[in-house]
């Protein structure tokens, strides 16, 4: 018998002498020919089968022959879960076929033939055991045939995965983990030892970041019913207690205290009010490391260049009652070291920017304490300035050179140092840089750009195929795009948000790649809805930043309510004559009601010009033309003993101003404010033409759900071209946004707006008057309800000044959804009077808004507290509620 033979990690083959054999069974040939018909072999057998007599017999006096072959899974029951002709296309070897009288001979190269599938069946990795084992069988004519058996045994498949135990980590969040670290265990696939053991690897440190240190994970395997070698992968999570820090101790410190240390630090630490802002108050030991580093960087910037941190020796406090929590202290080694001042500052390896340039840079002189976080600021400049020229591959690192080195002491004359110094320690600085070479950029290309045009694309970057290959130029392309609001947002710091490939064929070149993801820009509403503004209405309307991939922006509005008419026609052209210049023009329809005061009707238009200023800067001409009727006015406005109906106001018309008698009119001269404001005399028409010069510097990184940049607006209106309304209105806006955290943000705007009648006209328009409330302005109160009011009749007359501030902290949650904290504060002056502090009406409260991709709008659901309200009516004239729930769109600012 003849066997080869593999256990997992050892392959074994057992020939016997096949030429001995051979010899022998030659030398009784002739014998065995003479005797009467050989005694049959009985009993063989294959597969567990017994093996039947051929149909033809061998040709007598021939060698060894392969009379059958067969593939056995005799570990599972005979019964294999790949199919059998998978097996068979990785087997060379062929046996012979009786019924046709053709004999295949079993010779060396048959062997070789066997030992060459055994390979092939290994390298499958279908298998976790394979045999092949060759057994003899005696013809009745003497002649030998081999039974050739290859025994195999399948590995087991996985067909379920369960996690079980613990609901602090859900399966979303594992999958995402084995994603993100190419772990795979998929269904129906073969079950591997090294994977398992990774996956509870990854559990582990899951459970260590919430904070279950001690968390036990395990594995158990059982068989499926539905076949052989169907197995059921179960993971067993053990949570254990949940390991919070209650202190932290440092040892070894002197110059720092443990407070200022603690604070360094970002995830282990004791929790604090806002910890869920800042994080805190769970031991996770995987993220220690990151803590010391933080800890030793902010000593290196005080001047304590070998300032280390250990690792912590965890001291257990005590156990909650349910077990559920063990309270810990960390305690701390820290070796500070001496506090250096800077020797002498160096740089070196530079040969393209003189060092002349680049030592301002570190803002480091000799005699200063030394601060790590100069040499970065500085190489971070330094960067900029040789990416600006196309180095894209320079780098840099300090070397140091102590004073209190042995070695350095020992260089240093003895009678120098008999006195021991009082002097703090040098370290000499020398910042080495590898300048690297210059590239020019060969090709620029987009990718994911299915809708916007490459041109569009391509005129908002700074970056130019066959240019220098401008690092500084590529982040300010990226925010250009991020302001587009095309596509999703580019992270312009993250070095592969473009990809930078070298052209292997020439040098010194580079292909830029840019791969965007559009983001749908068009809005197509149809409907109604409800709102503080429009009230009930229904809308049906058209608007997109992008149309047709062209960049042009298009507005189509018609809308229809109880308190809200609106159509509207707008366009614009950002690139005017394929040049940067903007151009567009906006006609209209309107009718607004506000409640409690009056109803305002509005034709008119307006055409607007821009052109680039400097970067991010743009100046803006737009002129406009619009006519205006006030109807519905409030009684409360005329004199209140027209509104009881005396003699000679019964034929007073609110509803239409154009339509009071020559008596009504007398009586409506009692109120200056009415008759002048409206317009009386003239049916209660105005015409407002103005110019609008505006200057606006914005660098805020996106539109909808901005984290960085500014925007500065400067506006004046000069209405004093024709029309019979004449005056000045100046405005000022600042918007400033920082990013905190990744998830976190913090934006402030502060507005100044300012309105003086000039020429002919004596009375502002009371829709040109200055009003604050609403949900762009201050969030809690009613739209136009803050600003000066008639002290009899409580209705807001509006002002000629008003300052507004707005304050938000915006936490992402999830995917678009956000949680902002806000704090809004405005006062309205008029003629005569001077902002004061206990005039600022203030609101603030909480708002979450989210992203609605259908509408492409930002939903806004807003709960707002009003602690100072005083003398702040609601639009039904009852006084301002302390806590009111609002629902929006858009943004404050």
């Amino acid at each position: 018998m003849r066997i080869f033979t593999i256990r997992p990690l050892i392959l074994t083959v057992l020939l016997g002498a096949w030429a001995s054999a051979a010899a022998a069974a030659s030398a009784d040939r002739s014998a065995a020919a003479a005797q009467a018909p050989a005694a049959r072999a009985t009993g063989a057998t294959i597969c567990g089968t017994t093996v039947s007599p051929p149909a033809n017999l061998p040709p007598a006096g021939s060698g060894p022959v392969i009379y059958l072959l067969a593939a056995c899974f005799m570990a599972q029951g005979n019964v294999s879960t790949i199919e059998s002709q998978t097996y068979l296309y990785y087997m060379q070897l062929r046996p012979s076929q009786p019924s046709q009288n053709v004999w295949v001979p079993y010779t060396e190269e048959s062997e070789e033939t066997m030992r060459a599938d055994f390979q092939r069946l290994w390298a499958t990795s279908f298998l976790d055991d394979l045999r092949i084992e060759v057994s003899d069988y005696t013809f009745p004519n003497g002649v030998v045939g081999k039974l050739v058996t290859y025994h195999m045994e399948e590995r087991e498949r996985v067909k379920i995965v369960n996690y079980e135990g613990t609901k602090i980590i859900d399966r979303t969040k594992i999958d995402e983990q084995l994603r993100m670290r190419g772990i795979e265990l998929r269904l129906d696939s073969f079950r591997d030892a090294g994977t398992i053991r990774r996956i509870e690897g990854v559990l582990r440190e899951m459970m260590a970041e919430k904070g279950f240190t001690n968390a036990d994970v395990s594995h158990t395997v059982t068989s499926v019913a539905g076949g052989p070698k169907l197995i059921n992968v179960t993971f067993n999570i053990s949570e254990g207690p949940k390991i919070k820090i209650r202190d932290i101790e440092f040892i070894g410190n002197v110059a720092k205290s443990d407070r200022t240390l603690q604070r360094k630090m970002k995830d282990n630490k004791p929790k604090g009010l806002l910890a869920f802002i800042t994080g805190g108050g769970t031991y996770q030991d995987a993220k220690f490391d990151t803590d010391a580093e933080l800890v030793q960087a902010y000593y290196r910037n005080e001047g304590y260049v070998r300032a280390r941190v250990g690792q912590p020796e965890i001291r257990i406090l005590e156990d909650s009652g349910d077990g559920r929590t063990r309270w810990i202290q960390l305690r701390i080694s820290v070796t500070e070291g001496p506090r250096y001042r800077v020797g002498d500052f160096a740089i070196a390896g530079n040969t393209v920017v003189r060092s002349e340039a680049l030592r301002p840079l570190f803002k480091m002189e000799p005699g200063d304490w030394y601060s790590e976080k100069r040499i970065r600021d500085g190489m971070i400049k330094a960067r900029e300035i040789y990416g600006g020229g196309g180095y894209m591959e320079f780098t840099g690192f300090p070397e140091y050179t102590f004073s209190d080195d042995p070695a350095n002491q020992a260089a240093v004359p003895a009678a120098l140092t008999a006195a021991p110094s009082q002097d703090p320690p040098t370290v000499d600085v020398t910042v080495q840089l590898q300048e690297g070479q210059q590239y020019l950029v060969n090709r620029i290309t987009f990718v994911g750009n299915t809708t916007t045009r490459d041109n569009v694309i391509r005129r908002e970057l700074r970056l130019f195929e066959g240019s220098t290959f401008n690092t500084e130029a590529l982040k300010y392309s990226l925010r250009r795009l991020n302001q587009l609001g095309y596509f999703e947002q580019i992270n312009e710091e993250d070095p592969n948000a473009a990809k930078v490939e070298k052209v292997p064929s020439r040098e010194g070149l580079v292909d830029v790649t840019l791969t965007l993801k559009e983001q749908n820009r068009n809005q197509l509403t149809f409907g109604a809805g409800v709102s503080q503004y429009e009230g009930l209405f229904g809308q049906i309307g058209f608007q997109t930043a992008n149309f047709l991939g062209r960049g042009e922006s298009l507005t189509v509005n018609l809308q229809a309510g109880d308190r809200a008419q609106n159509y509207q026609l707008a366009f614009t052209e950002p690139f005017l004559f394929d040049r940067n210049i903007t151009g567009g023009f906006d006609v209209y329809k309107r009718a607004l009601q506000y409640i409690g005061y009056y109803t305002q009707k509005s034709t008119g238009g307006n055409l607007v010009f821009g052109f680039p200023v400097a970067d991010f800067s743009r100046m803006f001409v737009n002129y406009s033309y619009e006519q205006v009727k006030m109807t519905d006015l409030n009684e409360a406005f005329l004199d209140p003993t027209c509104v009881v109906s005396l003699e000679g106001c019964s034929s007073i018309s609110l509803d239409d101003l154009s339509q009071i008698s020559e008596d009504a009119l007398e009586s409506l001269r009692r109120n200056p404010f009415v008759f002048d404001s409206l317009l009386i005399g003239e049916g209660g028409r105005r015409t407002v033409s103005k110019i609008v010069p505006s200057f606006v510097h914005n660098t805020v990184d996106n539109p909808i759900f901005p984290n960085t940049g500014k925007r500065l607006t400067a506006s004046v209106d000069l209405a004093m071209i024709g029309g019979n309304t004449q005056f000045l209105k100046p405005s000022l806006e600042a918007i400033k946004f920082w990013r905190h955290t990744t998830r976190t943000s913090l934006g402030v705007r502060g507005q100044f707006q300012f309105i003086a009648p000039v020429r002919n006209t004596r009375t502002l328009p009371i829709f040109e008057k200055l009003f604050l409330g609403g949900e762009y302005s201050i969030r809690g109160f009613d739209i136009r309800s803050v600003g000066p009011s008639d002290p009899q009749t409580g209705l807001v007359l509006g002002g000629n000044k008003s300052f507004l501030f707005n304050g938000e902290y915006n936490i992402s949650i999830a995917g678009p959804v956000r949680l902002i904290l806000f704090y809004d504060a405005g006062q309205v002056g008029d003629e005569g009077e001077s902002f004061a502090l206990d005039k600022f009406r203030t609101s603030t409260g909480a708002e979450v808004r989210f992203f609605m991709p259908v509408l492409n709008v930002p939903f806004r659901l807003i709960f707002a507290a009003n602690p100072q309200r005083a003398g702040v009516l609601d639009n039904s004239l009852q006084p301002a509620k302390n806590f009111t729930f609002r629902f929006a769109v858009g943004s404050t600012f």
